[in-house]
């Protein structure tokens, strides 16, 4: 009778990791934005919020940022033209798939040593942030993608638009598998 074996874990990249995260979330945030109702794009909680449609919108573009910092070792964001705003939520999910495939396309591709490099975002010659790429995934895509997740799942609620379950249950659906 012969021992079992046990296979030694597969050590993932941290690109493969944050690949396999952000199917995860980009999946949970798109059941969100779906909701959105573009009639509802101006409506905002407080005067000091983003009106609904643009943080949708901001939701579809910041999925671009590591695309974004691999086009060089700086980004001057006031050369970087910026699309128009969608009127409607059909173009709000064209761009956020569009700028999803792009991510798990730059995370399939990026090379350790790119992903380690420095990165910088400035706005003419003031430097906004600087971090290595593996932290633009993370931080400016994955964490910042959560975040407004948040608010928006907030803003649904307050116009009385049933929630997806994200990371378990919501008051309005039951968990996903």
């Amino acid at each position: 009778m012969s021992e079992p074996t046990t296979a030694a874990p597969t050590r993932l990249t941290p690109q493969a990791a944050l690949a396999q995260e952000a199917q995860r979330e980009l999946a949970l945030t798109r059941r969100l934005l779906e909701r959105v109702p573009t009639d509802k794009f101006d409506w905002q909680p407080h005067p000091k919020s983003m009106k609904l449609g643009t943080l949708a919108s901001h939701m579809a573009n910041l999925v671009s940022f590591l695309q974004i910092s691999l086009q060089g070792t700086e980004t001057d964001m006031a050369t970087v033209p910026m699309p128009p705003s969608p009127t409607h939520i059909d173009e709000v999910l064209r761009r956020f798939d569009i700028n999803g495939e792009n991510l798990r396309r730059a995370l399939a591709d990026v090379d350790d040593a790119t992903f380690w490099e420095m990165w910088s975002m400035r706005r003419g010659e003031q430097t906004i942030m600087a971090m290595p790429r593996i932290m633009v995934a993370r931080v400016m895509v994955l964490n910042h993608l959560i975040h407004h997740r948040g608010q928006l799942s907030v803003y649904l609620r307050l116009l009385d638009i049933p929630v997806p379950a994200i990371y378990g249950g919501s008051a309005d659906e039951a968990p996903q598998p």
